[in-house]
């Protein structure tokens, strides 16, 4: 029941961050990766159980790229979906991957320099030439059942990250979308994540949110994780708190703030005070939204990291080792 639980709300987390991509505040939270597994991965899942297979065309040296890896994943599926959905027989979808260099003087829309190239092509049935010019305009569909929301999310999502999306069709012979995303020259090797029990320590944090039931439950998390934690309602109570227990000797080693609180002091105000009373303080960002330039340019403002909810156990754990580990050098 837990899992179905959790199962619902992630979906939950998956539906709003969409919504917010696409009324443009959805702003990529990016971190350096290889596209190759998300591409095969996300592609596997979203032609499971159907009748139609992938064939893949994924170049071994491939640029990595920096990405929110939940918006690009988002750009997969759709574009995956629309080419399953474009063979009700079934079929193959050639999914392909590889580097390109473009100058100032090529006709895409692009500045120039290195690109990963992403395509998915399908042997559909094809647009119509006159649909074309729309085909990412907002709530425009060509099918019976649909909102007309996913490629105009592509569209926006792509954009976010400096890219370019591009489409070709004709009919009776299919529908070939390609993606460029800004690249750098290292390559990245695809390896699988190791799954590995999050592990904390012995050091204090502080955890500022409004919210009662987060307090309560991440703080059973970090404590079982070995952190001793201390909870603050808002910004203003928690820069109370942190110099209270700096001048006992006690400090924190690091603070998690919610970056809205309703009717008080959130993050952006918070890590103001704090850094006025420490400079050194290492404070992480959190929010359920990612509409807030904080979560895409941490750094920026002062921020150590970030963290989105609903939290991840895994994720949570990781960050604070991170930032811990970087107070610890």
């Amino acid at each position: 029941m837990l899992a179905d639980a959790e199962i619902a709300t992630v979906r939950a987390k998956g539906l709003t961050e969409r919504l917010l991509t696409f009324s443009r505040g959805g702003m990529p939270v990016k971190k350096t990766t290889s596209i190759a597994k998300l591409l095969r991965d996300t592609t596997e899942f979203s032609l499971s159980g159907s009748n139609v297979r992938p064939e893949y065309a994924i170049a071994q040296d491939l640029w990595s790229v920096e990405i929110d890896e939940g918006q690009i994943g988002q750009v997969i599926q759709n574009l995956v979906i629309n080419a399953k959905q474009a063979m009700p027989e079934g079929g193959v979808i050639q999914v392909s991957a590889q580097n390109v260099v473009f100058g100032e003087e090529d006709p895409l829309p692009l500045k120039g320099g290195k690109y990963v190239k992403i395509s998915v092509k399908d042997e559909g049935m094809g647009i119509p030439e006159k649909h074309l010019p729309k085909i990412f305009n907002p709530f425009f569909t060509t099918k019976h059942e649909g909102s007309g929301l996913g490629l105009a999310i592509c569209f926006s999502v792509v954009k976010n990250h400096g890219g370019h999306i591009d489409l070709v069709s004709s009919i009776g012979v299919g529908t070939t979308v390609d993606v460029y995303l800004p690249a750098f020259e290292e390559t990245i090797k695809p390896l699988e994540k190791e799954k590995k029990k999050p592990s904390g320590g012995e050091e204090r944090i502080l955890l500022i949110d409004d919210e009662e039931l987060v307090r309560r439950s991440a703080g059973n998390v970090l404590t079982r994780l070995g952190y001793d934690v201390a909870f603050a309602k808002d910004g203003g109570e928690g820069i109370r708190l942190y110099k209270k227990e700096m001048d006992a000797g006690r400090p924190f080693d690091v603070v998690i703030v919610d970056l809205t609180i309703p009717g008080g002091t959130g993050g952006k105000g918070a890590i103001q005070g704090l850094l006025k009373i420490d400079p050194q303080a290492k404070v992480i960002a959190s929010s359920g939204y990612s509409n807030d330039p904080v979560m895409s340019e941490f750094r920026k403002y002062g921020f150590a990291g970030v963290l989105g909810k609903p939290y991840n156990i895994e994720e949570l754990g990781r960050i604070l080792h991170e930032v811990i580990s970087e107070v610890a050098r």
